[in-house]
């Protein structure tokens, strides 16, 4: 049985930094692009962050510079460095694996396994 499990989330002051890792089981996906997406109350869930099977990596607008994804194929880990945080970051953040492979799709309908969330709050 596929899982992935979602870590590192918190309350953490805007100008922050944190980590979020999402470690997968019961597969490898290093065949797999890899997406992080987020959901903040009242808003549709959105993809910030995905990286291709070959280091191809897409950032939304709102996230550009400050966060950085990233894979650890032997680990089957995927990552998500966020920096200089803000009150608008604030939201559930989910990872997912897409049934494409080197490309980055924005479509939800293209992730086919998905973890439970981990909160992220900033504070102003």
């Amino acid at each position: 049985q596929v899982q992935l499990v979602e870590s590192g989330g918190g309350l953490v002051p805007a100008g922050t930094s944190l980590r979020l890792s999402c470690a997968a089981s019961g597969r490898t996906f290093s065949s797999n692009a890899m997406g992080w997406f987020r959901q903040a109350p009242g808003k549709e869930r959105e993809l910030v962050a995905g990286i291709g099977s070959g280091g191809r990596t897409y950032y939304a607008d709102s996230v550009k510079g400050r966060f950085t994804i990233s894979r650890d194929n032997a680990k089957n880990t995927v990552y998500l460095q966020m920096n200089s945080l803000k009150p608008e970051d604030t939201a559930v953040y989910y990872c997912a694996v897409s049934r494409l492979s080197a490309v980055v799709t924005t479509y939800v309908g293209l992730y086919d396994y998905w973890g439970q969330g981990t909160q992220v709050t900033v504070s102003s």
